[in-house]
């Protein structure tokens, strides 16, 4: 496996030499298309007729970091740099160089202006504006490549690979390049659409709507509303939860920690899902005693959070029958009428919460654990 990786680097940097030697054409895309055939990169299309020669701007879903570079090995077509800094690498990855744009509006302006030279390549634009694995749905398009021109051309792009994903989230693409030189093949599966016009009086995001629409049908996947926004926001709560300790289980004595019910504990394919679950409903149960450790459960299999499962309790959007324990503080009812009613009796509970620490952790881990011992005191207050 090593030996085909280096001989395969070895092979793309010819690759890249061919690229910058010979002009843009027919015979440059036709030598290039072989040696990525050697290095495992193989690109199919389906029906090459139906793409519209007079079209300056194609739309196509995002699935690899390389989407731009297999479609340029069919026609000539540039990709404009959305992220990343200008410089070498941005120019040999493929993509164009506008300059300084610092809104979507420049952006538009500038492409305006690229396609209205007739002697320029048509834009390749991806509205998705992030990566996914083209198997489950199609990401909200966004509306700016759409306010450029008033026809554009689909471009279904599907991506098989035996045995390794085609697309992992949050991978950099230096990395996804090493694997794909270290797999046997790669099939790219290009089929292009009829070309579609704006109609009379269309909004720009309702023309991405149906253009977004034709291509899930096309591709066989549902046409989500999620953006790139929704997909980097989870990718950062993935990376902060794989952070957290959700069961120190050292930092207790044996005779305080809960004990887990037998049968809470996970057996089978299920189990470390089973124990994660179980971790974090003991957490809430330390916060809220009186709620069933099955209603906890459930909603945490739903929210996957221990702050929001809490919230929910709390805020009487999870309704459950309180249970009574000996030594511990009036429960916290489910519903509102129960709340007055036992208010009075609450504010009585003297307040036992641990003091907030009043110097700044140098760990992340450290800084949150003093947040969540700050917001558990919060909610005790406001159970009590």
């Amino acid at each position: 496996g090593l030996c085909l990786l280096v001989l395969r680097l070895f092979i793309a940097a010819h690759v890249f030499l061919v690229s910058c030697i010979l002009p843009d054409g027919a015979l440059r895309r036709f030598i290039v298309r072989v040696m990525c055939s050697v290095l495992g990169l193989f690109v199919q299309q389906s029906d090459p007729r139906l793409r519209d020669g007079s079209v300056q701007v194609y739309i196509a879903n995002h699935v690899t970091h390389f989407d731009h570079n297999v479609i340029s090995l069919l026609t000539s077509c540039n990709t404009p740099a959305l992220n990343g800094a200008p410089g070498f690498i941005c120019w040999s990855r493929g993509f164009m160089e506008l300059g300084a744009t610092g809104s979507r509006a420049e952006l538009v302006d500038s492409l305006r202006a690229y396609s209205s030279h007739g002697g320029n390549p048509p834009l390749l634009l991806f509205p998705e504006e992030a990566a996914t694995n083209g198997r489950a749905g199609l990401l909200r398009f966004s509306s700016w490549p759409f306010s450029i021109l008033d026809v554009v051309q689909p471009v279904a792009l599907q991506v098989q690979r035996p045995l390794i994903t085609v697309s992992v989230a949050d991978s950099s693409w230096i990395t996804e390049l090493l694997w794909t030189f270290f797999v046997p093949f790669t099939v790219y599966q290009v089929r292009w659409m009829p070309s579609v016009p704006r109609r009379a009086e269309e909004l720009s995001e309702d023309f991405a709507l149906r253009v977004q629409e034709l291509l899930a049908m096309e591709l066989g996947v549902v046409s989500t509303r999620l953006t790139a926004a929704d997909k980097a926001e989870h990718m950062k709560r993935l990376r902060h939860t794989s952070l957290l300790p959700f069961a120190p289980a050292s930092s207790q004595p044996l005779a305080a920690r809960p004990r887990m019910p037998p049968s809470l504990t996970g057996v089978g394919p299920f189990a470390p899902e089973d124990a994660r679950i179980t971790a974090m409903a003991q957490r809430v149960k330390e916060v809220l005693p009186h709620v069933p450790l099955e209603v906890i459960r459930t909603d945490l299999a739903q929210t996957n959070c221990v702050d929001t499962t809490i919230a929910n309790l709390l805020e009487g959007r999870v309704s459950f029958f309180p249970e009574s324990e000996a030594g511990a503080d009036l429960p916290a009812p489910s519903t509102s009428q129960a709340a007055a009613a036992s208010g009075i009796q609450g504010s009585m509970a003297v307040p036992s919460s641990k003091p907030a620490t009043k110097q700044f952790a140098k760990s992340p881990v450290e800084r949150h654990l003093s947040l969540q011992e700050r917001k558990r005191a919060l909610y005790d207050y406001a159970r009590r």
